[in-house]
């Protein structure tokens, strides 16, 4: 069973999975923030979900927001299509409210707060528009569905075409759809990896969690993650449905599909209930999967792919000179690559600022990933100045901190590696520590021009 199987189908059989893709920071608002920016959360300022940690804030609208990738898109004669999901602040009274259109737009549907299925407003165009509970009219994710249907229909087939989805799926309240709410009667939460594991010999947080859990905990465990998946079949049913409109309109072959998500998800790894914010794998993993012009069909790729290297690489398929454009990631797409990045950042609010969740909540940790190791150092700005490390080579479920067996040497090495980049900007972020000089991405991606195509970026909610 999969929820996304034809997503699988049509997306990755037919071009590229990417099996190592992360995420920079486990929350939605600042990921999202360096899906659009291509730079690391202390580049864009983004520091959590709520206005005054500068989600969709006024301070993010003047400065990151007005550099986005779809700025320049739109200076490329690019039609650009948002609709769904955007910042979980947007349209906020002290923030624009529904009359602020992010600059690069045309066409605006963006959801006003946090993820809804029924019941909620939209900014069309910069004017509220409110909905119910009518399936056939207010299902959020089938809406998205349709509207991207007509805007394909109607938009200008002299001009390239960009439309960036985000459903709320599979955020709760886990709402399906009539004809999915039976689907996966029978699954449950995979029990495997670190799976109600006790976090030993880690962070104050993950000491908390009842070890093992109780039967409740295991039940409401497996309902919300079966429900989950009820919810991603919507999407996957809108993913058929763009491909075989692309079909339709003689444009399939000619355009770059791009599904991804802003974070993972724990559904009870380490005990923990359902969220995410954590610096495991289970979190900052996302999936990644892209097809399109130049792409062969069947491919999986190892190399690391950040979420901060969407924007460049969009904007470097379409021509554009990424040089000009202020990003931290790199593109993942183009055969001018020669250097592969293996040692990245991923933080949670961290440094200088107290978290909305925890204080003792707050990291940053480097990871170095390559041929010859997987490592991840991690430190916590708590009381107790805690510090993490994994060799996931030999543990990939991350069952054990071995801060404490590591040679003190190493541990320094990756402490400076960590300090550098916390402070990388621009250029910094890419080159301090790409060694090697092969390009990775060579078998997987023949080369192409910059003539103008056109793109999908799915974008989903994992929380």
């Amino acid at each position: 069973q999969n929820p996304m199987k034809k997503t699988k189908d049509l997306i990755g059989n037919a071009g590229a999975t990417f099996v190592n893709a992360f995420t920079v920071t486990p929350l939605c608002c600042p990921s999202r923030s360096s899906i659009l920016t291509g730079q690391y959360p202390h580049n864009h300022g983004v520091r959590n979900n709520s206005l005054s940690g500068n989600c969709s804030s006024p301070q993010w609208q003047k400065g990151p927001e007005s550099q986005a990738f779809p700025v320049f898109l739109s200076k490329l004669e690019y039609q650009t299509f948002f609709a769904g999901k955007y910042l979980n602040q947007y349209g906020q009274k002290d923030a624009g409210h529904v009359g602020h259109i992010p600059p690069g737009w045309d066409h605006w549907h963006a959801l006003v707060g946090n993820s809804q299925y029924y019941n909620y407003s939209l900014s069309v165009n910069g004017k509220e528009e409110k909905h119910g509970d009518n399936y056939g009219d207010d299902y959020l994710t089938d809406l998205i569905t349709n509207r991207s249907l007509t805007f394909l229909d109607n938009r200008s087939p002299q001009l390239p075409f960009f439309l960036l989805l985000s459903p709320p799926a599979p955020h709760a309240p886990w709402t399906a759809a009539p004809q999915h709410q039976k689907d996966y009667a029978d699954i449950k939460a995979p029990r495997d990896g670190s799976f109600d594991k006790p976090g030993k010999d880690k962070h104050w947080l993950l000491r908390q969690p009842a070890n093992p859990m109780t039967a409740s905990s295991l039940t409401y465990l497996d309902n919300a993650y079966r429900k989950r998946w009820q919810t991603l079949a919507s999407v996957d049913d809108m993913v058929e449905k763009l491909v075989e409109k692309l079909k339709s309109i003689d444009e399939l072959n000619n355009t770059y599909i791009f599904y991804t998500s802003d974070n993972g998800y724990h559904t009870g790894q380490f005990s923990l209930p359902i969220d995410k914010r954590q610096l495991y794998e289970f979190d900052i993993r996302v999936p990644l999967l892209v097809r399109g012009p130049g792409i062969a069909p069947n491919q999986t790729v190892e190399a690391p792919v950040l979420n901060i290297d969407l924007a460049p690489t969009i904007l470097d398929i379409c021509g554009f000179n990424v040089s000009l454009a202020n990003v931290d990631g790199q593109s993942f797409l183009s055969q001018m690559v020669k250097v592969t990045r293996y040692v990245f950042l991923v933080q949670q609010c961290f440094p200088d600022c107290v978290c909305e969740d925890a204080y003792n909540n707050t990291y940053a940790c480097v990871r170095t990933l390559d041929s010859s190791q997987n490592l991840q150092y991690c430190e916590f700005a708590d009381s107790e100045s805690f510090v993490e490390m994994y060799d996931l080579k030999s543990d990939p479920h991350q069952l054990e901190n071995i801060v404490k067996k590591v040679d003190p040497s190493v541990l320094q090495v990756m402490n400076q590696r960590l300090i550098k980049l916390q402070s990388c900007q621009g250029q910094s972020c890419r080159e301090t520590f790409d060694i090697s000089r092969t390009n990775m991405y060579e078998n997987h991606f023949q080369s192409f021009s910059s003539k103008a195509f056109s793109f999908f970026l799915i974008s989903l909610k994992s929380f």
